[in-house]
């Protein structure tokens, strides 16, 4: 079966800069699909969302907004059919996750989690509830000052009382992609493609 790997980008990053981890980690036969955030960041890149509150903060109504339109920009720029695995690092990881809560949920076969949160919790809960169980994948560092370990935590306690088979990986380094854990994302990578 063929699919497509959905991977946004974090805050001030682009689709050019995610695709190369993308490429590594896609499965044989599936296409990659990055996007390119829809708000400019004022430093470099794109955001999904823009504000001045840490990371570990809720979210305001105007982020919130924000949020809606990415996601909005997101699924108008989705391959139109064929399965899913939705996925990205911080704010990307954050819009993808808001994808189990849309019209494409039913093609999604697993969510990767990369140095992120829940961006919409009890919405979240909602959303997994009304769907069948599948893979989540979490990486986190634990000296990660940008989103805390413990959002991570609570993010996939999220998966796992909706009955979801969840896969963390825990690396001592802060906000960032473990390079050293590719081999095991890839493996999560096969083993959900061939669901």
């Amino acid at each position: 079966m063929s699919g497509h790997l959905v991977m946004l980008h974090g805050l001030t990053g682009t689709a050019e800069m995610i695709h190369p981890l993308a490429e590594k980690l896609c499965p044989s036969g599936w296409q990659v699909c990055v996007i390119d955030a829809p708000i400019p960041h004022y430093k470099r890149g794109y955001a999904w969302w823009i504000r001045d509150e840490p990371a570990s903060s809720p979210l305001d109504s105007e982020t919130l907004n924000q949020l809606v339109e990415s996601v909005n920009h997101v699924l108008d720029s989705l391959p139109k059919d064929g399965p899913l695995i939705v996925g990205g690092f911080s704010q990307g990881a954050a819009i993808a996750q808001e994808l189990m809560l849309t019209e494409v949920a039913h093609r999604i076969l697993g969510v990767l989690v990369i140095a992120s949160k829940v961006a919409r919790p009890l919405l979240l809960m909602e959303g997994l509830a009304e769907n069948p169980p599948l893979r989540m994948l979490s990486m986190h560092g634990d000296r990660d000052h940008i989103v805390p370990l413990y959002q991570a935590e609570e993010c996939v306690e999220l998966y796992e009382k909706a009955g979801w088979d969840v896969t963390r990986i825990r690396h001592s380094k802060g906000h960032m992609v473990d390079m050293s854990s590719l081999d095991k994302i890839t493996e999560w990578m096969l083993i959900t493609s061939q669901r």
